[in-house]
């Protein structure tokens, strides 16, 4: 069968995917710059094809905790908004992770604080991967650098969702979900049945049989001593996935002097960076964490015995360097260099921020 290939920017990626994939429910509210995200999904219909329910709720602390009803009863279910939005749906998001539900999240990142501009940024990092809710919960956090990852990891946000019970964050940003580029859809898959959401999803409520104890999906308990329980349980999850999930790619690390390390679209960008540091004889090579909770801190540290010095380019203030130089343990100094709301530095800016801050 011949590759279905499509001409799409990345949010459009997100939303064929998700059809694709056997989404059962997607719930969210317009914001640039990842609005084609719901819109793509109202254009297709899938309502009226695979079933899958796309709505258009009230506010974004709707959208979270309608998300939060659909994963206790098993569906495949998600939401996606931009920095501002994703501020308002931590409640429901510090929920769903106590009540150890899977769903996907997609959160393309503007820049901020506040309402920001509509440009992009990567200043949403901290409140990702070091939990933007209260409480001491994870979410599994991928960072897609390309259109052809915003599709693939809505299959792979949806699987590790389900397998680990938790919610999973497809950290992005308006370049990639702005940018076009030829993606290879997924084929359709079918949407789970009840029967096979029941034999999956032990835990959903959909309902009780006969001959089983109803399932109670909640967050809270009154008793100290219980929630520690609760608690120490989530720390044993979080570091299985941590010791069982961390992706990454190495360009050019083997016999690099100096690393830069970078996500997303700065990883895009630093990718030319070090072609045009080889073309001058610098020993330049990138390291892309593509998880970036699970942070891939062994592989760094690996990479820390061999080479004299590392640089975190970041579309922010520096945040992902704080992980960096934990990585390391100070064997090695780590610099920082970042464009802050919105701009988007080229390569040469980032070789000559190099070539300063580590040569």
């Amino acid at each position: 069968m011949a590759e279905d290939i499509k001409l799409m920017k990345g949010n459009e990626a997100i939303a064929h995917a998700a059809i694709r994939y056997g989404a059962d429910g997607y719930f969210g509210y317009p914001i640039t710059p990842q609005s084609e995200i719901m819109e793509t999904l109202m254009e297709e219909h899938p309502w009226t094809t695979t079933g899958m329910v796309v709505l258009q709720a009230e506010s974004e602390v709707a959208a979270i905790n309608m998300v939060y009803g659909g994963a206790g009863c098993g569906k495949r279910v998600m939401t996606s908004s931009s920095s501002p939005g994703m501020s308002l749906k931590q409640e429901g998001i510090s929920y769903i992770a106590a009540g150890e539900l899977p769903c996907l999240l997609v959160n393309v990142m503007r820049g901020g604080p506040g309402l920001g501009t509509i440009q992009p940024s990567q200043a949403d990092y901290f409140q990702t991967v070091k939990g933007g809710g209260h409480g001491d919960y994870k979410l599994i956090t991928l960072a897609p650098a390309s259109v052809q990852e915003m599709a693939d990891f809505v299959g792979l946000g949806f699987d590790l969702a389900f397998k680990h019970s938790n919610p999973v964050v497809i950290l992005t940003d308006g370049v990639i979900g702005q940018m076009m580029e030829k993606v290879v859809l997924p084929p359709y898959q079918p949407r789970l049945t009840e029967e096979e959401i029941r034999e999956k999803c032990p835990w959903a409520t959909l309902g009780k049989p006969k001959g089983r104890k109803p399932n109670i999906i909640t967050t809270l308990e009154l008793d100290s001593a219980v929630m520690e329980k609760i608690n120490e349980k989530l720390q044993a999850k979080y570091r299985h996935i941590e010791e069982t999930e961390v992706r990454y790619e190495a360009i050019l690390c083997d016999d690099a002097d100096y690393i830069i390390v970078a996500f997303g679209s700065a990883a895009r960008i630093c990718q030319k960076t070090v072609e045009l540091a080889r073309e001058q004889g610098l020993k330049v090579g990138l390291f892309r964490p593509v998880t970036l909770w699970p942070f891939p801190s062994k592989e760094l540290n690996y990479y820390a015995d061999r080479v004299k010095g590392m640089l975190s380019v970041e579309l922010n203030a520096g945040q992902m360097v704080e992980d960096i130089r934990l990585a390391v343990k100070g064997k090695i100094p780590v610099e920082h260099f970042g464009r802050l709301g919105g701009i988007v530095p080229d390569p040469n800016e980032v070789l000559e921020a190099l070539k300063k801050k580590c040569f």
